[in-house]
């Protein structure tokens, strides 16, 4: 996987035709704002083929699972744990409505899968099954096809005795900056419609969603868009011993770009910070120093999930829940529960 940076460049010198006229994407926050024709699954068909170097499926098939490892995919064949994704909260079935219609319009995300009564919703930009889908075929298949991909779970909290966030763009804490994603189009005409509010777009967009937690939008190609949650932290090199106990390890930041944060359309990595990862083809979380002697727990963000395998002869803990030193919770679920309850909440694309 240390090649992924060097496939990384080349798919996006692939893209290069309608990546680097900056001055439209300045106005329209859109890869295909030259080309109605060439999309982005069209040009970047299986994020896996790209990190993978272009093998072969009877190659990928052949690969046995590492001691320890966390499904069945080849590229999370190096660690025991990955983080998934991220939840967040909402107070009001409406907010929850609001919130997927946001994700849907203004990022596109697609619902991937829910509970049978809708309170719980999970997001993202394809499967999250840590397995070869059934329907993926190398090397025709979009990226969007193919398994492992992070989500957003959108969790209604019937039980809250106070909102979370007013839809008034100020949020309840300040432990979470963003959650990023990098995209090949946003739609900053439609954010303030759907709920969100505006914090800058120049360039790239910050918001604060509907239910109170805030991303960034980055005009770009990255593996999986959903890249990841940059948190606040009042002393960083203790957050990072943290992390690393759970298995997280500091990898080379991301850049879903070309100019690696020395244009104006993707800032460069913040000053002093650290990205972590369990993997480098999972989503990670940046390590920001904050401004402030201390941080605020945001009350709208749920938590960061992590799905585990255990170590031989140990049983599964699930539901467990640990804290870290910016007050961001950390939810564990093992594979093969996860396995199942994915499985049984899919929504068919």
């Amino acid at each position: 996987m240390k090649y992924l940076p060097i496939l990384h460049t080349l798919l996006v010198k692939c893209l290069s035709g309608f990546l680097i006229p900056d001055a439209g994407l300045r106005h329209v926050g859109r890869l295909d704002a030259y080309s109605k024709k060439q999309t982005f699954s069209d040009v970047q068909t299986n994020r896996r083929f790209v990190l993978l170097g272009g093998l072969t499926l009877p190659f990928i098939a052949s690969v046995p699972p590492a001691q320890g490892s966390v499904g069945k995919l080849p590229e999370f064949q190096d660690t025991n744990v990955v983080l998934k994704g991220v939840t967040v909260k909402v107070t009001e079935p409406s907010q929850l409505k609001q919130m997927i219609s946001f994700l849907q319009i203004c990022f596109d995300f697609k619902v991937l899968r829910s509970t049978a009564d809708g309170s719980d919703v999970w997001m993202g930009y394809g499967p999250e099954q840590m397995s070869m889908p059934g329907d993926f075929k190398l090397p025709v298949s979009s990226f969007q096809n193919y398994g492992g991909h992070a989500s957003i779970h959108i969790r209604y909290d019937p039980q809250a005795t106070s909102p979370y966030y007013r839809n008034d763009g100020v949020m309840l804490g300040d432990n979470i900056a963003y959650i990023q994603v990098g995209v090949p189009t946003y739609r900053v005409s439609q954010m303030v419609k759907q709920g969100g509010t505006v914090l800058d777009a120049y360039g790239f967009v910050n918001v604060v969603t509907p239910c109170g937690v805030p991303m960034r939008g980055v005009v770009g190609v990255w593996p999986d868009p959903l890249m990841f949650c940059a948190i606040n932290c009042v002393d960083v090199k203790k957050s990072k011993a943290f992390y690393e106990q759970l298995g997280f390890i500091e990898q080379d930041y991301p850049y879903c770009r070309l100019g690696k944060g020395t244009g104006d359309f993707e800032p460069p990595q913040p000053k002093n910070s650290v990205y972590l990862s369990p993997s480098e083809a999972s989503m990670g979380i940046l390590l920001i120093p904050s401004k402030k002697r201390d941080v605020t727990p945001n009350p709208a963000m749920g938590s960061l999930d992590l799905v585990y395998k255990p170590s031989e002869g140990k049983e599964e803990d699930d539901g467990a829940t640990l804290q870290d030193l910016s007050g961001v919770k950390i939810g564990f679920e093992s594979y093969s529960i996860f396995e199942e309850t994915e499985k049984n909440s899919r929504i068919k694309q």
